[in-house]
């Protein structure tokens, strides 16, 4: 198995529903060179190839957005679930006869979408063990604070190996991450798939976040900062369960780059708070998020690929184990580089 069939054989978490309320709104993302894209179609999200079938045009160029479902070439659109060609009486009507957008298999965890060209297994059954935690989370999150996407200059899995690191938080992070003084890490591990839990030892960052839940109405919350792996590309981490990032760190066709994505996801404030009255907790949490985020693509940068090895496992310490878990996930499945 290769980075190709990782791709294709897995169910993959891209996106929450509510990012996507109205009619139009969009997102494309990118992996192994190919771009996809998530579209709200009359209330039905849609996945498809980001490209037009008429003559290979992409429909979106921007991250995200809203836009019809539309090919600036030669005007090829859909809309209400059907595909809308001008100037249909010159096309040959045997040609046209199964033409329509590429679209790729999805699934739902909750209000989480999920999707895979060809999976191997149900999503429910991928994600045995934590399905219906995730479908809890998915329930406390009504909307997008920010968004993020860039290239990592480095190989997807060790970005991935970095995000699963709970040793390197005070000496890359000291005054973002580091800054909460993390407890030791307690880990979990369903299938291929692991959770990390750590207790936020700084007394006033703590307390601070404690009184920030009546601003909150949850069911699924961690008092402490938690981080789950959806194999083999996705994460999903969280602070006491105030807001959610997603990220995604998808196999670039370049060896040493990877694209990576962060979604910050809101949770449901409390009925008798104003919609706008955490604007900048989400907000400042947004920077924070982006600066942890850009440390990491900088220490992912000083690691040498040449001597990367899923087989290695001397010399991890316990904060490392998921690491371990991770590469012991790799090699279950045969696991080949493909470049």
């Amino acid at each position: 198995m290769n980075d190709l069939d990782l791709r294709d054989q897995f169910w993959h978490l891209i996106c929450h529903r509510s990012e996507l309320p109205k009619q139009g709104d969009f997102l494309r993302l990118n992996w192994l060179g190919q771009d996809i894209v998530v579209c709200n179609d009359a209330d039905n999200l849609l996945v498809f190839d980001n490209l037009c079938p008429h003559r290979g045009s992409r429909f979106f160029s921007e991250f995200h957005g809203n836009a019809p479902i539309s090919c600036p070439y030669h005007g090829w659109s859909f809309q209400n679930g059907h595909l809308h060609i001008p100037c249909i009486e010159k096309f040959s009507q045997d040609d046209l006869r199964d033409v329509n957008l590429r679209q790729w298999q999805s699934d739902w965890c909750g209000d989480f979408l999920f999707v895979s060209p060809r999976p191997l297994v149900t999503l429910e059954s991928q994600l045995a063990g934590l399905f219906d935690k995730l479908a809890s989370i998915s329930m406390d999150i009504h909307g997008r604070a920010d968004w993020n996407a860039y290239s990592y200059e480095c190989n997807w899995k060790i970005a991935i190996e970095n995000a699963l690191d709970a040793l390197h938080a005070p000496f890359v992070h000291p005054t973002s991450l580091g800054r909460l003084n993390l407890s030791e890490p307690k880990d979990e591990y369903m299938n291929k798939n692991s959770a990390v839990y750590f207790r936020i030892l700084d007394a006033s960052y703590e307390k601070k976040l404690r009184r920030a839940s009546k601003a909150f109405q949850l069911g699924e919350q961690y008092d402490g900062y938690m981080s789950l792996y959806l194999f083999p590309f996705s994460m999903l981490s969280s602070t006491f369960g105030y807001s959610y990032s997603l990220q995604n760190f998808f196999p670039a066709r370049e060896r040493n780059r990877t694209n990576f994505y962060s979604r910050l996801l809101k949770s449901n404030l409390a009925p008798s708070f104003p919609p706008s009255g955490m604007d900048h907790f989400f907000a400042s949490t947004a920077l924070v998020n982006r600066q942890v985020f850009e440390e990491d693509h900088v220490i992912c940068q000083q690691i040498d690929m040449s001597g990367y090895d899923i087989f290695q496992t001397r010399m991890l310490s316990v904060d490392e184990e998921k690491i371990v878990h991770f590469r012991q996930s790799l090699q279950s499945l045969d696991y080949q580089e493909r470049y």
